[in-house]
């Protein structure tokens, strides 16, 4: 499988990320495990996890999926082998240091804890979940107003703090790089700024969603990752399974996420009309249109990662088969004319 350059280091990841956030909820801890052996006997070498996986979070799955993926590398001894990314999550949720803001002591006690879950003294590339500002991430697009936030002299003192303590993990080896996670142009800048200097670690990548329902990354942060070799990881690139036609007329079919979730909250009244076109047009050419939605954000060239989700298998072989469709340029012809006719959906 093809691999690319995490940001301007020497690691080099392939182009289809393992996402893990179903183990330890949707899926069991041996499913979780035989996902690893498939995707690993596949070629893939780059998993991404975070502490508040298992998804949709809650207190009883806090920290399930690091285990899960711990007990895997105590098993097969392949920790060496595998580029491990996780995550610090950020506040508002109680179950999570008691819902409070990231900070220092908060990413080290994270850290600390990860590395336990996950049987490991070291962790490739640690991410900041989520902002401690105002974002238009996780479905928060439409309603979405800088103004309302602090102003930068109000919210940078948070932001050294937080990438002091991610220098000092990096100098103590418990993390190798750092990267950010549904953030924006000017967040990530700040933190550019800051590692020159300051001499702090550099940002290597962002973790945004990348779908064909949500193609922000192709704006102002497509020119940020060409100047400043910040590539996307692309989370939900099926919209969590919404691509798929699988809730079409708000069905939420048994065991998926939608129905564990009691929402696919991406298939809604203004995206069902984009995701038929999508269907037809992949029906037209033949195409798996799962497979068609990842082989779209493989040709963007500021990916360094997408990252697929399955919940058995079957879903996972397809996705991970994905890295082997070349798109015609009738197809990528279509794909952009049903964008310009839905360019921004909920």
């Amino acid at each position: 499988m093809k691999k690319n350059r995490l940001g301007r280091t020497d690691v080099m990841v392939t182009e289809i990320c393992l996402g893990t956030m179903t183990w330890g909820k949707q899926n069991t801890e041996a499913e979780g495990h035989a996902q690893m052996d498939f995707a690993v006997d596949h070629g893939i070498n780059f998993f991404d996890t975070a502490e508040m996986y298992a998804v949709p979070p809650d207190a009883s799955t806090y920290g399930k999926t690091e285990e899960i993926i711990g007990n895997w590398f105590s098993r097969t001894g392949k920790r060496d082998s595998i580029v491990l990314a996780s995550k610090v999550a950020g506040g508002g949720r109680p179950w999570v240091r008691g819902g409070r803001g990231i900070d220092a002591p908060s990413v080290r006690e994270a850290v600390e804890g990860s590395l336990r879950r996950l049987r490991t003294d070291y962790i490739d590339l640690y991410q900041i979940h989520w902002p401690r500002r105002g974002h238009y991430h996780f479905e928060g697009s439409w309603d979405y107003n800088p103004y309302t936030q602090q102003k930068r002299d109000e919210v940078l003192p948070n932001l050294i703090e937080v990438h002091e303590v991610m220098g000092e993990l990096v100098k103590a080896g418990k993390i190798r790089y750092f990267g950010l996670s549904n953030e924006t142009a000017w967040g990530t800048m700040q933190y550019l700024k800051l590692a020159e200097q300051r001499g702090l670690p550099r940002v290597q990548t962002i973790q945004n969603e990348y779908n064909f329902l949500r193609r922000y990354y192709d704006m102002d942060l497509a020119e940020l990752a060409f100047h400043e070799d910040v590539g996307l990881l692309a989370y939900s690139p099926l919209a969590a399974g919404a691509i798929s036609g699988k809730y079409l007329g708000g069905v939420l079919p048994p065991g998926t996420r939608g129905a564990v979730a009691g929402s696919a909250y991406r298939n809604n009244q203004y995206t069902e009309p984009a995701i038929r076109a999508y269907l037809a047009l992949a029906a037209q050419h033949g195409l798996d249109v799962n497979q068609m939605a990842i082989a779209f954000c493989l040709t963007k060239p500021f990916m360094t990662s997408v990252i697929i989700g399955a919940t058995n298998l079957e879903q996972l072989a397809v996705n991970i088969a994905a890295a082997d469709v070349t798109l015609s340029r009738d197809v990528l012809d279509g794909i952009q004319q049903i964008f310009m006719q839905y360019p921004r959906t909920l």
